[in-house]
Formats: C-alpha cells, sequence, structure tokens
C-alpha cells in the first residue's frame, strides 16, 4: 500500500482539530467570506490555490478536503454513476457493491476493479490505498463493512457519503427533490475539484426534465422495489417519490413519510393502482415480479395487473442519482407506449 500523509490527503475531521493538524488559520473563518475569497481553479472548481474545500456537514461528520482526492474507492452504483458522470474514472481504484451494469454512455470510461458484489471490507478497502471512499449508502461505513469513518479516518482516508442518502436525525433529507439532488452533484463536484463538469451535468439533466410532459391524468401508481409476501415499495419522501411525481404519477404510498416502506397486499388491493412501477434487478426482476403479481388471487386482480401496465425502472436508477431525470424521461415513454 502505498503510504498516506494525513495532511496531505483529503481529511475528515473537526474544525478545530483540521486547523491545529493541518496548519490552517488561527481563527476559524467565516464560510461565506471564506468562500467569496477563493479563486476559482482551472476546471471552474471552487478550490483555491491549496485545493481546499470549505468545511460542510456531511451526515453528521465534519468533512473539509484539503485537495481534490485522486485516489477514490466507491460503493454502489450512485456513487459510481457520480464520478464517472463528473469525467472522473481515471481516478477510481476500484468500486464495489455495483447494483447493475453501467449505462451505455458511461461503460468503457474507467478500468477500476470491481473489488466485491457487496460491501467490502476495512482490509480489502485499505489495500487498495484510496484516498477517499464514496459510499452510495451511509450503512457502508460500519464495523463489518468498509469500516467505520472514524477508523477509516485514523488511516488517513477520507469517507463521503451522498447526502441524499443520510439517515440520522438533522440530517435525513425532509423529501427528496430534484434540487436536492443537482445540489448533491454540485457538492460532489467541488469536493472532486470538478465543479465546472458537476454545473454541466445538472444543467443538461435539468434540460432534460424541462423537455418532459407529464402523463396526463395522474393515474395512480404502486412502486414496488421488492419483496414477496409483504413488499417494499416507494413510499411518500425519497426518490421514488420525486421521480413518480414527475412523471405525473399519483403515488398510492405518498402518505408514508419515508423514502421506502412496507405495504401490505390488503393495502394495495384497497387503493388498487392503475400503474405499477418494477424496480428491475438481476437478484429480483421485473419479469420476476410480474410472475408473482399475476399469480397470486389478490394481486391478479389489480387494474394494473389486469390491464398489463407495467413500467419498468433499473435498479440503478431507483436511488438518488445521476440517473433519476432519465427515469422519469423512461417512464413516461412506456406509458405512452403502452397507450399505443
Amino acid at each position: 500500500m502505498r503510504p498516506l500523509h494525513t495532511c496531505s490527503l483529503p481529511v475528515l475531521l473537526s474544525a478545530a482539530l483540521l486547523l491545529s493538524a493541518c496548519g490552517g488559520p488561527a481563527d476559524a473563518a467565516d464560510p461565506a467570506a471564506e468562500a467569496a475569497e477563493t479563486a476559482a481553479g482551472d476546471d471552474g472548481s471552487s478550490a483555491g490555490a491549496s485545493g481546499a474545500v470549505d468545511l460542510i456537514d456531511n451526515c453528521g461528520t465534519d468533512l473539509r478536503v484539503e485537495s481534490p482526492p485522486e485516489r477514490i474507492l466507491t460503493v454502489k452504483s450512485t456513487a459510481t454513476e457520480l464520478v464517472l458522470s463528473l469525467g472522473l474514472g481515471d481516478r477510481l481504484v476500484g468500486t464495489a457493491f455495483s447494483d447493475g451494469p453501467l449505462p451505455d454512455d458511461l461503460a468503457g470510461t474507467t478500468d477500476a476493479p470491481e473489488i466485491s458484489d457487496g460491501v467490502p471490507s476495512q482490509e480489502a478497502v485499505l489495500d487498495l490505498g484510496p484516498d477517499l471512499v464514496f459510499a452510495g449508502w451511509e450503512s457502508a461505513f460500519s464495523a463489518d463493512g468498509v469500516g467505520e469513518r472514524e477508523s477509516l479516518h485514523e488511516f488517513g482516508v477520507s469517507t463521503y457519503v451522498a447526502p441524499a442518502a443520510c439517515q440520522g436525525a438533522g440530517a435525513k433529507p425532509e423529501s427528496l427533490d430534484f434540487d436536492r439532488v443537482f445540489d448533491d452533484i454540485r457538492e460532489a463536484g467541488a469536493l472532486f475539484g470538478a465543479a465546472e463538469s458537476a454545473d454541466e451535468l445538472v444543467a443538461g439533466q435539468q434540460e432534460l426534465l424541462d423537455g418532459i410532459e407529464p402523463i396526463g391524468g395522474e393515474p395512480s401508481a404502486l412502486w414496488y422495489s421488492s419483496g414477496t409476501d409483504t413488499p417494499y415499495v416507494g413510499a411518500g419522501s425519497g426518490a421514488p417519490q420525486m421521480m413518480m411525481s414527475a412523471a405525473g404519477l399519483d403515488n398510492i404510498a405518498a402518505d408514508v413519510d419515508d423514502t421506502w416502506t412496507s405495504l401490505s397486499w390488503e393495502v394495495i388491493a384497497e387503493r388498487d393502482p392503475e400503474v405499477i412501477v418494477l424496480v428491475d434487478a438481476d437478484w429480483n426482476s421485473a419479469e420476476d415480479k410480474i410472475a408473482r403479481l399475476e399469480a397470486s388471487p389478490v394481486t391478479s386482480q389489480l387494474s394494473a395487473v389486469r390491464s398489463g401496465n407495467y413500467l419498468r425502472v433499473p435498479f440503478a436508477a431507483s436511488e438518488a442519482g445521476v440517473r433519476n431525470a432519465e427515469a422519469v424521461g423512461s417512464l413516461v415513454q412506456q406509458h405512452a407506449d403502452l397507450a399505443g
């Protein structure tokens, strides 16, 4: 493993410890004033001469990057695809926990190996010598996962969680929307020294959204993610709700204040969705879900099942990330194709 030097790498510490350990100014600067005085880098980032990014709160952990990370390990497809979409495939030293194949426009943009089909161990992570681990799920940072954040920081490895995936009190988004997703893309762009690329990515996704005409009539819909006896469905405050709303679908579980929730088939039958959005994954495919829906005496009578009104979303697009805007357009187009 290449040597790690704490103050020359992105470091996550409390503000006071960071200033004393890495030679920061004696007095903490006002973040807004500091940002105003910071000169833009060559790629449009907000980093100054040192490449530092202002202190931010990342899921309750203080984060300040002294220079853009050069050796990034990603955990989950949402993290990997964001790094690649920012044009930083050459900085990836490894990926883990892929939810499916990369979309066509990102295929071949990195040679980084996938070191695990699940959450890798801390030992496997440290063997790669990353200077930052970027996870799409906060739970990846655990003693039996890639390691607790504090533990990795002691090895000189920074950690970053996609903000939309924060779960702690005061950190979890109250209700996800595209503005928040785009803010998260910009934050990652600043963190990785690719602010200009992030702005271009957001502009392209906003243009895509602006060109989508939502489905007329707001048909009621179920977002069916996983589960058999009791299905796990998209609820009222996360990425599924955000995409359904943008597509013009009326989520039958919108009254549940969570990202996903368990909803009994009896409740689903009472609400009788006109459309079912099926999350398609290798381990739980859309076709498997359809077979179960059509075989059950209860679900076979749902309006959506009787009419075959199924829409599909790949698992990697079902969580907050760079695929969400495209997924909205796909839902609308699939619905139009069903209508003939």
